[in-house]
């Protein structure tokens, strides 16, 4: 009786991050943990939640924190955002986040850098 009782609690705490999945548009989306996003164009809040209680267990929150992290990554990424940064503090398993778009860094748009009216390619020295 003692291993079926312990079955019936351990499976919900396992239950818990199943559905909680990095799509693939999410992948594309990062986490501005410290950045400045001034210069970033806003498209507006996200609100997503887990359970961070189960009945009186409370759960770790690194793996609190992950879910809403990857969350929010995916609602990002259907609103059009490449960049999400979290708003404030997870307050009972809820968390605001800002989503963004930047622009990639390493490989900013072509209309960003001017080419040569002539079409010929310019090249400068590296020392």
């Amino acid at each position: 009786m003692k291993p079926l009782l312990a079955a019936v609690l351990v499976i919900p705490l396992a239950a818990c991050s199943w559905g909680i999945k990095l799509d693939s548009a999410g992948s594309r989306v990062r986490v501005a943990w410290n950045d400045d996003v001034s210069a970033c164009q806003t498209l507006g809040t996200i609100t997503v939640s887990v359970l961070d209680k189960l009945g009186p267990v409370n759960r770790r929150n690194t793996k609190v924190n992950d879910e809403l992290d990857i969350m929010a990554r995916n609602e990002g990424a259907g609103m059009g955002a490449d960049t999400v940064k979290p708003l404030g503090a997870v307050n009972d398993g809820e968390q605001r986040w800002g989503a963004y778009r930047c622009g990639d860094p390493v490989r900013p748009d072509a209309t960003r850098t001017p080419k040569p009216a002539d079409g010929k390619v310019e090249t400068f020295p590296i020392r």
